[in-house]
């Protein structure tokens, strides 16, 4: 195991002991975040040159003065200028022999980033340590002018006389080893590196390489919104996703059957876990890659767009001690972002929790969470069992399907734990419909259900180009307003800016809909009214709706009419 820095500064004698506890109070105050030789030298306690060379000591690897060195044009041909910058490093050579390529680092502390550029490179990757600064400095004198998009790297792919010889001929007379020899061509891994590193910045959750029988295109989604990138040439279609499938370690000669791997990179100090998806279709392999970014989704409940009063009452309610509470709404609504928040919330050392999923989409630390594999007969129902013999407090049930999950989870609550569920429902009153269909008896919804939140995704007005306007007569009356009652009313939309793609929003937020059990709701469940009957007493007891919900956000500028029209309105 590698000795720790601080130990290091001192046995070199650039600190003594009195220092070291200093510094190691001064991160405990940055909540242990800032690394510690940074911390040493923003006291001014060390300077930077010693650091480097402690760092040195610790991680095996030379020093190199990236700023006295004379970098030559060719090193922006072996890593593009996205790469660099994502994983704050620049080319400083290339071995003659064996094509190894050493890179300068601004961060050599993470030991996944050289493991990243391998797969990236496909050829071994050495490290030098220098600072952050000149590091900076060298990606930009190295890469000026020579800024590559997208659209350059499909066009050197279709004047590559080497993969041109293959447009003529059809996928299926392409022997495998012609398809590896194409996977594994600098221009067809440079698009690849390039249109990862491009929707990991963009902040995309999915990016989608679609075989035509013309075409082939590429499109990623932001927000929940899917875009075209520049489609590369047809027949790069079986080097693409031969390329994809050897990152994550998939058989590439088997292009019949649906395959599923992973990819796991770390890009700037961030664990970017990368699902790959293939599917055997009419002209070829559909391939989707589907990007967990820990940075992206932030797991606290006070950002994922609840009003503060919903907020307080969500926090009462989730600290019960048994009970089951379910979020409902249609697939890609945040309910697990939602559900993950929550658990954040209530994961103290006092408290055993334990999750089980399909997949585990975000590894939390201090939850023990369980993935469901039914082709083995790890089944919801049969990991729920398990799980109560494992002494929990608190249980998440990554989605109710059937009776025997919904039966086993308030078996769960009637033994004193609380279980969070997930249920496919148009509104949260619909939920109790939907266990009573599923054949829950009346007496046990009322005995455990105590609280249920509906939830929808809208797209948040990017701040930097709101702007204020007054709607037209029929986006009032879509809105059930008279022009003179929406001039009382603020109205936002986004002009469009760098900062946001010229699309004018950036990000997403939720629109939350909250009923929480009484004794009244309880009785009109065993009465089993009409699920109408059912939601106005809801709302008398202080239900928002979706709507009201959405309404709220369009006038304190958070999202557009558009927005909430299309996930709400529509729906009542």
């Amino acid at each position: 195991m590698a000795r720790k820095l601080g130990t290091i500064l001192v046995d070199m004698g650039f600190l003594d002991e009195d220092g070291l506890w200093k510094v190691l109070e001064a991160q405990k105050q940055t909540g242990g975040t800032e690394l510690i030789g940074r911390v040493a030298v923003r006291l001014g306690m060390v300077t930077e040159d010693k650091v480097l060379k402690a760092l040195s000591e610790q991680l095996g690897m030379k020093v190199v003065r990236v700023a006295e060195m004379n970098l030559a044009p060719e090193l922006a041909e072996v890593v593009n200028e996205s790469m660099a910058a994502a994983f704050k490093i620049v080319p400083i050579s290339v071995g003659k022999k064996d094509k190894s390529v050493t890179v300068a680092m601004a961060e050599p502390q993470n030991p996944s980033t050289l493991e990243s550029l391998r797969s990236f490179l496909g050829v071994e990757v050495k490290g030098a340590i220098s600072n952050e600064e000149d590091v900076a400095a060298a990606i930009k004198k190295l890469y000026a002018g020579k800024e590559e998009t997208i659209a350059d790297v499909v066009r050197q792919i279709e004047e590559d006389s080497d993969l041109s010889q293959f447009s003529h001929r059809k996928e299926s007379t392409i022997d495998l080893e012609a398809i590896e020899e194409m996977a594994e061509a600098a221009p067809v891994r440079k698009l690849l590196n390039m249109v990862l590193l491009l929707a990991i910045k963009d902040k995309a959750s999915d990016i989608h390489f679609e075989p035509f029988e013309e075409e082939y295109k590429m499109r990623y989604r932001v927000d929940g919104i899917l875009y075209e990138l520049v489609p590369p040439p047809r027949h790069l279609a079986p080097a693409i996703s031969s390329r994809i499938k050897v990152m994550a370690n998939l058989d590439i000669a088997e292009r019949r059957l649906p395959q599923d791997g992973r990819i796991e990179l770390n890009i700037g100090g961030n664990q970017v876990d990368i699902r790959v998806s293939t599917l055997p279709t009419l002209f070829g392999e559909s391939v989707v890659l589907r990007i967990l970014d820990r940075t992206v989704v932030n797991l606290d409940l006070r950002n994922i767009g609840m009003a503060d009063d919903m907020l307080a009452i969500w926090k009462k309610i989730i600290h019960k001690p048994n009970g089951v509470i379910l979020v409902t709404g249609p697939t890609s609504s945040g309910k697990t972002t939602t559900l993950y928040a929550t658990l954040n919330e209530l994961n103290k050392i006092s408290e055993k929790i334990i999750t089980t999923e399909e997949p585990v989409e975000y590894d939390i630390d201090g939850l023990i969470q369980v993935p469901i594999n039914p082709e083995i007969g790890v089944t919801f129902a049969a990991c729920l069992r398990a799980i109560l013999r494992q002494d929990p407090d608190k249980i998440l049930v990554g989605e109710t399907r059937d009776l025997e999950t919904a039966e086993i989870s308030i078996q769960a609550s009637l033994t004193g734990h609380i279980v969070f569920t997930t249920l496919h429902t148009n509104d949260a009153p619909g939920a109790v419909t939907r266990l009573r269909d599923m054949g829950v008896p009346t007496f046990l919804i009322t005995a455990t259900v105590e609280a249920v939140l509906a939830q929808r995704l809208v797209r948040k007005i990017c701040a930097n180009c709101r702007t204020e306007y007054t709607p037209t007569e029929d986006v009032a009356l879509q809105l059930g307003y008279t022009m003179e009652q929406a001039k009382t009313k603020k109205f936002y939309y986004g002009r469009g800016c760098e900062r946001c793609n010229n699309t004018g929003y950036k990000g997403r937020m939720g629109l939350f809909e909250m009923l929480i059990m009484n004794d009244e709701l309880r009785e009109l469940i065993t009465s089993e009214v009409s699920l109408d009957e059912f939601r106005e007493v809801a709302r008398k007891h202080g239900m928002r709706t979706l709507r009201e919900s959405g309404m709220i956000a369009i006038h304190t500028g958070q999202s557009t009419v558009d927005e909430v029209a299309r996930e709400t309105l529509n729906e009542e």
